[in-house]
């Protein structure tokens, strides 16, 4: 009986199963625990990866190895995607990118990140900010302003491949052309406008 009372006092002992840092005691002291429950939280402050929301619709083109850059908010680390949550979670699915290079002064668990991951890199393209109504791959209109600035008129624009802020445009603008952007539907009508 002494032995199986020494044992199970020795069971009450708990050690981490890695070594790191206790960030978080997830019970109180004293409290009744079940075997199983989480106890506490310990990080590796070391090793740290970056955990990117991506919007489910975006989430498509990634794959694992592609590079990718976290913004720390004080320095841009580089990194490779290393899993994608196959779950999709309020719109977003998880991306898990580790880190290459040593982590900047002030990396700590669960800081708040940016993070842009290179579907592909295109060289020789004209682009142009993303359109309110502009999906990839599809011919939109859009008023392009006229060289004096007093004027703006429709033209077709055959758009190509897009990113969350920019999208290629495969026909219809040159470099140094200036297009309006916005919300231009009120004018759906109309293939001049006057500019003031």
């Amino acid at each position: 009986m002494y032995e199986l009372k020494k044992s199970q006092v020795e069971a009450l002992r708990v050690r981490a199963g890695t070594n790191g840092i206790m960030t978080e005691l997830l019970v109180d002291e004293g409290q009744c625990v079940t075997v199983g429950t989480a106890l506490a939280r310990t990080t590796q402050p070391w090793k740290l990866k970056a955990e990117l929301k991506i919007a489910e619709t975006q989430a498509k083109d990634i794959a694992i190895g592609q590079d990718a850059q976290i913004d720390m908010r004080n320095g841009i680390i580089p990194g490779k995607v290393a899993r994608i949550d196959p779950s999709v979670i309020n719109g977003t699915r998880t991306v898990d990118v580790c880190l290459i290079d040593a982590l900047p002064p002030g990396a700590v668990p669960d800081l708040s990140v940016d993070g842009t991951i290179v579907l592909e890199n295109l060289s020789d393209v004209v682009f142009v900010e993303r359109p309110v109504f502009g999906q990839p791959n599809t011919t939109i209109t859009l008023f392009k302003i006229d060289p004096d600035s007093k004027g703006a008129s429709r033209v077709p624009v055959k758009l190509g491949r897009g990113s969350v802020t920019t999208i290629e445009v495969l026909e219809g603008l040159k470099v140094g052309d200036r297009v309006i952007l916005s919300d231009m539907s009120a004018w759906d009508g109309r293939d001049r406008l006057r500019l003031n």
